[in-house]
């Protein structure tokens, strides 16, 4: 998918929500444990739901893999689910991936080219020679872990190396590597007087914003200091959305919260210059 088809989508659905499909069956309605792969029929509920007010989904790999061989059969049946039914849908695999060249380059294979995602979450720690075979692959998207919204984000990323933040280096550096016009970035809402900042260094990438809602981050303010021209922002929601009710109406009840913020978000475009 391309730049330009994802920000139609905003424009159509006057949306930038991002849903996280982290599925934990501990959480999950107990009707659903009696059917044959749970977690998928739980995505497939949620996604068929919510697929008119939400841009992009994000399944978090961990809660596929630790459930072994039977969670990453779900993981590909709801890329392929989300694929052939809604294919103008922004795919993202939150995996987290950097290793050395090589390495790189059989996990972007492993996400673009057999599971057919859209873009995946890198670590730059490694630095561009881990993360450009992602970025070769055209019309895939390379997200790249910036400014992380957990505590432990200070540990390392706001530290100041040679009178700059690692984060504002892991940005400038970036904007180098070969085929950077491909590059998303992380940064958690909880951050938000960081983007203005931010936005001098990437003013017109998209930015993939996690911890609005469960976590404490205030759409408002991410969207003051964080939107450009083209919306430039896909605000995640996971478990205040999918984790709305463990009940039969599961489904129902996730769309009312999706609708919630997804009209918070029209009323914040209708008052942009998008």
């Amino acid at each position: 998918m391309t730049t330009e088809n994802l920000i139609e989508q905003i424009k159509i659905k006057k949306s930038f929500l991002c849903i996280g499909l982290d599925v934990d069956l501990t959480k999950i309605p107990k009707h659903l444990l009696e059917l044959e792969d749970p977690i998928f029929e739980f995505n497939k509920a949620i996604i068929d739901a919510t697929h008119d007010l939400a841009v992009a989904y994000k399944p978090n790999t961990a809660f596929y893999e630790a459930y072994g061989i039977k969670g990453w059969k779900s993981l590909q049946k709801t890329i392929n689910y989300l694929n052939e039914n809604y294919p103008e849908i922004f795919t993202i695999a939150d995996a987290k991936r950097g290793d050395i060249g090589n390495t790189s380059s059989m996990y972007a294979k492993a996400f673009f080219e057999d599971l057919n995602f859209d873009s995946i979450t890198v670590a730059p720690y490694m630095g561009k020679d881990s993360v450009e075979p992602f970025l070769a692959f055209e019309n895939k998207h390379t997200i790249l872990l910036t400014l992380t919204s957990n505590e432990g984000a200070f540990d390392f990323q706001t530290l100041q190396v040679d009178g700059k933040q690692v984060y504002k280096k892991v940005l400038e550096t970036s904007k180098t590597w070969k085929n950077a016009h491909n590059l998303m970035y992380v940064v958690g809402a909880t951050k938000a007087e960081y983007f203005t900042e931010i936005r001098k260094i990437i003013p017109d990438n998209f930015i993939l914003v996690p911890g609005v809602g469960a976590q404490g981050g205030s759409l408002s303010e991410v969207c003051k200091y964080g939107m450009n021209s083209n919306v430039g922002l896909l605000i995640n929601s996971s478990r205040g959305i999918i984790y709305a009710s463990n009940q039969i109406n599961f489904a129902e009840k996730a769309r009312e919260e999706a609708l919630k913020i997804k009209l918070e978000m029209a009323s914040i475009i209708k008052k942009s210059t998008f």
